[in-house]
């Protein structure tokens, strides 16, 4: 009886090598960047979690103290007032940069002589350098000197001391913020703006939709995406503000200013206390992770109009 058992050939020598080759040359094209993120991003992170689990001053050896470092998170003052001051900051700052970049990136969405420079110049602030800027703003802000002070004594109006009054140092430093990465933000609502079709809003004149209705059910769903992106950089942005306030304030005024990112360079490098503040590092990444996890599971669903 004949034997009816089909070999499967197998692939040609050559073929193989090809495929070899290729996943060689793909894997060396990686590499570089594979190396990056492991050297600057991966073990950096475990270091830094090895490290909160210690009491080290840079110059004696570290000494191993557990979850010491964690529990005394809990009776520490001005560190958990600097994470109120984060959230605070937080509140002030990714609102008004949000809707204010919307409400530009919709004005400069439409048909409007000049719209491009325009653009250049919403977005001129954010190329500058942060600290730079916080020189210039302290300036403006100096309850002294100040120029918008004296700018408010013209009309016979006294200035608050802006930067040394704790109610109004954070909004302070939250509007120069704004100020500087709105037009920056505005650029990622323009793109999306302009990728969504012209033939939903033809359909929806057609149908005599108002221009609120068309923002709401056309405009917003559409946009979704674009806004997910905004909103995780802003929020991971901001969490991680340290130039402007370093500059501006200090801190200051008794602690008002201090976010978590500013407790951290005090604690490692001002109290040379690289253990504690690593921990705070920690307890600033799983904030921002949380927070990042839950803008995506929000905007996870995506609205798609279908033309078929």
């Amino acid at each position: 009886m004949a034997d009816r058992r089909t070999d499967t050939a197998a692939p040609p020598v050559s073929a193989r090598r090809r495929r070899r080759g290729g996943a060689a040359t793909a894997y060396a094209l990686l590499a570089p960047s594979l190396v990056g993120f492991v050297v600057f991003l991966v073990l950096p992170i475990l270091a830094v979690l090895i490290l909160s689990l210690f009491e080290w001053n840079f110059l004696t050896d570290p000494e191993f103290v557990g979850l010491r470092n964690y529990r005394d998170l809990a009776g520490d003052d001005r560190a958990l007032q600097s994470i109120g001051n984060t959230f605070y900051y937080v509140l002030l700052n990714i609102p008004a940069q949000t809707v204010l970049a919307l409400l530009l990136a919709l004005a400069l969405n439409s048909k409007i002589k000049g719209r491009n420079a325009f653009r250049v110049v919403y977005v001129l602030p954010w190329m500058a350098m942060p600290v730079a800027l916080g020189v210039i703003w302290r300036w403006v802000f100096d309850p002294v000197n100040g120029g918008l002070n004296r700018f408010l004594g013209l009309f016979g109006v006294d200035g608050a001391s802006w930067l040394n009054d704790t109610a109004w140092a954070m909004p302070v430093v939250a509007s120069v913020n704004v100020w500087q990465y709105t037009g920056y933000t505005m650029l990622f609502f323009l793109a999306g703006l302009q990728a969504i079709p012209a033939q939903l809003y033809e359909a929806a004149d057609v149908d005599g939709a108002s221009r609120t209705h068309r923002f709401f059910a056309i405009t917003l769903p559409l946009l979704r995406p674009a806004m997910l992106f905004v909103l995780v950089t802003s929020v991971i942005g901001s969490f991680q503000v340290f130039d402007t306030i370093h500059v501006m304030t200090a801190g200051g005024p008794a602690g008002s200013t201090a976010t978590l990112n500013y407790q951290i360079y005090l604690e490692s490098f001002t109290q040379r206390s690289a253990g504690y503040g690593s921990m705070l590092a920690v307890v600033l990444f799983a904030v921002i992770a949380a927070i990042t996890l839950l803008q995506v599971l929000l905007f996870r669903k995506r609205t798609v109009y279908d033309f078929s």
